[in-house]
């Protein structure tokens, strides 16, 4: 069970989509979510920032945990929707790089699996 809401795409990607400030506060409980969907066999997922208005690097840390968890589970996780804070901050740490920023979760993973 998830904290942040969560849903299923048409491809069958997990998006979880964590809302306000990505911060020491709530990256914990984000890496929980991420490694929980992963263990429940959701081993693509999308993280829509669309509602989250600032990430730090407790946040960063969070995401990169989540990768590589979905990565050595034989997934994939990515980013969609992020605004203009977030956006740079990934590109800063050139994390954007490595997940890859999509304008939709829709469109993070597009096929089906």
């Amino acid at each position: 069970m998830t904290t942040f809401p969560t849903r299923i795409t048409e491809s069958g990607a997990a998006v979880i989509s964590p809302t306000g400030r990505i911060t020491m506060v709530t990256a914990p409980q984000l890496r929980a979510d991420l490694y929980a969907l992963v263990d429940g066999g959701n081993t693509r997922v999308v993280v829509d920032f669309g509602a989250v208005e600032f990430i730090d690097s407790s946040g960063l840390s969070a995401l990169i945990s989540g990768l590589k968890h979905a990565r050595l589970a034989g997934g994939d996780l990515r980013i969609s929707a992020p605004n203009h804070q977030v956006t740079k901050i990934l590109e800063a740490t050139t994390l954007s790089r490595v997940v890859g920023i999509h304008e939709t979760p829709e469109a993070a993973f597009p096929d089906h699996v």
